[in-house]
């Protein structure tokens, strides 16, 4: 039942709950050193993650792109965002792009497949077309939405082209 399953959660993230002491600490030491999914693991993946966001805000203020970041968009009450928001979109190898989400990751299928599904794609329709960044690269074949309107890279784009100048 739910009730069951809320408590054994509540127990495994808190073992000082487990009534049996030997079980309790068992627990705790499966969770420390879970190699995977244990919480220092959880920190150190969320630390790199935000190590990658501050590497892109440093090189979009570099080029002197003017952007919305995820924290702003989160206080004006936008729930689903990407990183970063560009306030004149750019084109990257002759692609519109509006957004861009950073993934201190590899793009391997089940997780890219994942985050289109809960993210990219909703993003897309709110924002239109944009960028994912994987830092540690991505399957190449992945990167089949381009047209569409969600574009792959491994790296800050070396050639982006601003929209403004072009106007004039």
């Amino acid at each position: 039942s739910l009730a069951s399953k809320t408590l054994i959660n509540s127990m495994l993230r808190d073992p000082s709950q487990i009534p049996d002491g030997v079980l309790a600490n068992q627990v705790y030491q499966c969770t420390v050193n879970d190699c995977c999914y244990g919480p220092l693991v959880d920190c150190i993946k969320h630390a790199i993650g935000h190590e990658h966001e501050v590497l892109l805000r440093e090189m979009l203020l570099e080029k002197n792109l003017s952007f919305i970041a995820e924290d702003q968009l989160r206080a004006k009450g936008y729930d689903k965002t990407p990183d970063f928001i560009l306030e004149v979109p750019v084109a990257v190898e002759g692609h519109i792009i509006h957004w861009i989400e950073s993934k201190a990751s590899f793009g391997d299928e089940s997780s890219h497949q994942a985050y289109l599904q809960d993210q990219f794609w909703s993003y897309w329709n709110r924002f239109g077309p944009g960028l994912v960044i994987y830092w540690y690269g991505f399957i190449e074949e992945l990167d089949c939405h381009r047209e569409r309107g969600i574009l792959l890279k491994d790296c800050f784009p070396t050639d982006i082209v601003t929209l403004r100048h072009s106007m004039a």
